[in-house]
């Protein structure tokens, strides 16, 4: 069974989704209402990971809600999910399946989308306020007409995407000599639904020698106006440089790919 509704414009019970983070017992505190026994035991959000949302690309995911009643379990009758701080929200619940795994338990997977260009027409407000932690509702439906609404079953993240690159200069020099790290990081906006720069963010500059399997921190470098990032090294070893930010609560962790030098 489908159930399908394009976010509206100020709509904060929309069906949204979300990432990682912390998966709840729907008996630990959350606020639920229903008729009879049926309830939610578990609720986790795309196995566990951030939901990373960027400008263009369509995102679907998983919400799996395990459910028991003692006459067994019908399904899913109302998910949504949205931001746990402003309501914000722009998924949509585009299907369920349940996987019966007793007499008395269902897995019911629940399936988000979002189409970007949904984005800006969803919340009131900047829309990127969005992101950040998000929670998990659900109306669930036993044999026997039992049903339950619960809230808060699950706490994950969403997140903006964001984008890195690194570019060295010179790519040859003698031992001992200096080399420019520049790079760039930038960050959906969910309003224009383009990448801006990130500034005033610290990334970390990494090196690999040549040979090596892994690379190592070097120094750490904020960003700069439009997210720019500049800094100078001593060229010891030919390998590869590369910057890597940690991310933060509202924007993806993002690691550039590597670019080379060689000596003389």
């Amino acid at each position: 069974m489908r159930h399908r509704t394009r976010p509206a414009h100020g709509r904060t019970l929309a069906v949204a989704g979300g990432a990682a983070a912390l998966v709840l017992l729907a008996a630990t505190g959350a606020h639920a209402e229903g008729k009879g026994d049926v309830r939610v035991t578990k609720a986790v959000v795309k196995g566990g990971k951030n939901v990373i949302v960027g400008t263009s690309k369509t995102i679907t995911f998983p919400v799996a809600i395990t459910v028991r009643d003692n006459s067994g379990v019908k399904g899913l009758t109302r998910v949504s999910t949205f931001n746990a701080d402003n309501a914000g929200s722009f998924f949509d619940w585009t299907g369920t399946k349940c996987v019966k795994k007793s007499r008395t338990t269902s897995v019911c997977t629940a399936t988000m989308t979002v189409d970007p260009e949904w984005i800006p027409q969803s919340t009131e407000g900047d829309t990127n306020a969005a992101a950040g932690v998000w929670q998990v509702n659900a109306t669930v439906k036993a044999n026997d007409g039992d049903y339950w609404i619960s809230d808060n079953i699950a706490r994950y993240k969403v997140k903006r995407a964001s984008t890195l690159t690194t570019v060295v200069k010179p790519a040859k020099v003698a031992k001992g000599a200096k080399v420019t790290v520049t790079g760039s990081l930038t960050r959906a906006n969910w309003e224009t639904l383009k990448y801006g720069g990130f500034t005033g963010q610290p990334v970390q500059l990494q090196f690999k020698k040549k040979g090596a399997t892994r690379y190592t921190p070097v120094k750490t470098v904020k960003t700069g106006g439009a997210g720019k990032l500049s800094t100078k090294v001593t060229a010891t070893s030919a390998g590869s440089w590369r910057w890597y930010f940690p991310g933060t609560t509202t924007t993806a962790r993002v690691t550039s790919a590597g670019d080379a030098v060689t000596l003389k």
